[in-house]
């Protein structure tokens, strides 16, 4: 009963399932006008079932996972591809990714590590860099998109996941030291908000001669729950403002209940890897400083492993249940908040998309729903495939469209905290001689589309702080990312985020949206009052 997903460094992209037709995805009312929020400013922290930014306001999670660093090339996979790796990140973030989860191993951390499968041509400024030295750059880039970074311990070494948080090779020391170097190396950069400890514990051997991870046994050799604290609160030690992500077990025994004994009266009820946090009420994660502790379950589908309720005769009605007493709970009774840190299924079954549509309506809608980043971006998942198709390009437009009315994109808030300003109205200048303004089309689909509107100021002075409006006859807005962007009748405005102020002389800025309604261009489109 535990997940088998191929997640191996080879270059070869497998083949996800055949992608669909995009269909309506407008995003709700509600989910529309929490897209305003973002990521939140300043970092993170929790106040009850819910993550909130430095000032309070409730901010939603709703993330990717981009995987490789963890495996033998040390970096992330699709590096060989013909898309450079910014292209990749901006396409996360237009479709309304507003998190990064990055999976690593500890090889990739060790001193004279190289990263390969790289495309030179595509990616001239990652040759020679170290593993880390990637890693900064995608954090620096994605933060400047206002999307926010989970780093994820994946595996103690690209050889593979292990049960516990410690091999024979790989110490509990050196994994709580490579947390705080990691901790040391961000910090005072609030786009990495948090840690996950470790991905997936789960259990190893037959009871009662258990060697897995457990939950509140009480033997500090394996007892996730302990060994999360003693990392989570040497991690605080170091970084105070991270959030702490703890992920649950298989079995709460850490052992395999022995299912051909022919004895299913102590048979122990296990969930996915990762997944089982049944115990974390009665046995809670306990860290040195209050509001940063996020519970962190995997959640996956048939094409991963066919669980027993998969085939129930009130599939798919058993499912919140089942999500009500292994994690969800948490979050109902406003114990901690959660985050689904993997989920996911290359929708072969018919099943997988009546779970997948399920699970997202349990998470909830809007900004006060659960939060998640999904497995994965890469295509090269050979249990799940990817949002990515095999180009690393295009996408899977089937997933997308599911996952569509749930995301929030980011709008600000990863980069570095704005300096604070003395008090008072910001005057709004104008561009002195003008902008231009060019459009694209992303996509469309029956009832909506996507779109890109790219203004440049071709003044001599900074516009700070800039607007950009236009005007929409017949079209409502459903989001809008890179700005905050709202619509007043037929005019829609893009106001500049708190990270992006000042558009300086000759810079652009790209707003991107979605909305309802025939595919059409902006019209009459200004910047700060001045048409372009």
């Amino acid at each position: 009963m535990h997940r088998t997903t191929a997640l191996g460094g080879a270059l070869t992209a497998l083949a996800t399932a055949a992608a669909g037709v995009l269909v309506a995805a407008a995003v709700s009312t509600t989910s529309a006008a929490a897209a305003v929020g973002g990521t939140g400013t300043g970092y993170l922290h929790t106040s009850g079932n819910k993550i909130v930014d430095s000032t309070g306001a409730t901010v939603r999670l709703t993330g990717i996972n981009w995987f490789g660093m963890e495996t033998d090339n040390k970096t992330f996979h699709g590096l060989w591809s013909s898309n450079p790796w910014r292209g990749q990140l901006d396409k996360m973030a237009s479709l309304g990714y507003n998190t990064l989860r990055i999976p690593y191993s500890n090889d990739a951390l060790k001193p004279g590590a190289t990263a390969s499968g790289i495309n030179d041509f595509v990616n001239p400024d990652l040759v020679g860099l170290s593993p880390l030295q990637i890693l900064d750059k995608v954090i620096d880039y994605a933060g400047g998109k206002g999307m926010r970074v989970i780093l994820d311990r994946h595996r103690p070494t690209a050889a593979g996941q292990s049960p516990l948080w410690y091999t024979s090779t790989v110490s509990e020391a050196t994994w709580i030291n490579d947390w705080k170097m990691l901790a040391q190396r961000y910090a005072g950069n609030p786009t990495v908000i948090g840690a996950d400890l470790h991905n997936e514990p789960h259990a190893e051997g037959t009871n009662p001669a258990a060697t897995g991870a457990c939950w509140g046994c009480g033997d500090t050799a394996r007892d996730w729950r302990l060994a999360a604290e003693r990392a989570g609160n040497a991690i605080l030690g170091v970084q105070p403002n991270w959030l702490i992500f703890v992920e649950g077990v298989s079995c709460p025994s850490g052992g395999l209940s022995n299912v051909w004994d022919g004895d299913t009266s102590n048979d122990e009820d296990c969930g996915w890897w990762g997944g089982n946090l049944t115990k974390a009420k009665d046995f809670p994660v306990r860290l040195n400083v209050a509001n940063r502790l996020v519970y962190s379950p995997h959640e996956y589908a048939t094409s991963v492993y066919r669980q027993t309720w998969f085939d129930a005769p009130d599939y798919p009605a058993n499912l919140p249940a089942i999500w009500d007493k292994y994690w969800g709970y948490l979050h109902k009774q406003n114990i901690a908040p959660i985050m689904m840190g993997e989920f996911g299924s290359t929708l072969v079954d018919p099943k997988d998309k009546v779970w997948l549509e399920n699970l997202m309506a349990y998470a909830g809608t809007g900004v006060n729903g659960m939060s998640f980043t999904y497995w994965s971006w890469n295509p090269n998942s050979g249990d799940t495939g990817g949002i990515a198709l095999d180009d690393w390009t295009n996408i899977n437009t089937t997933k997308q469209a599911i996952l569509q009315p749930y995301l929030i994109p980011p709008v600000g808030g990863g980069g570095p905290s704005p300096t604070p300003t003395t008090p008072g109205p910001t005057p709004t200048t104008a561009p002195t001689g003008g902008c231009t303004a060019s459009y694209q089309q992303v996509n469309a689909w029956q009832g909506g589309f996507q779109g890109e509107l790219t203004v440049k100021n071709t003044g001599t002075a900074a516009v700070n702080p800039w607007s950009v409006t236009w005007t929409w006859p017949s079209v409502s807005l459903a989001s809008g990312w890179n700005a905050t962007v709202t619509q007043s009748g037929t005019t829609v405005t893009a106001a500049a985020p708190d990270w992006s102020r000042s558009l300086a002389a000759g810079a652009s800025v790209t707003i991107g949206f979605t909305a309802n309604g025939a595919a059409s261009p902006p019209g009459t489109v200004k910047l700060n009052g001045t048409a372009c």
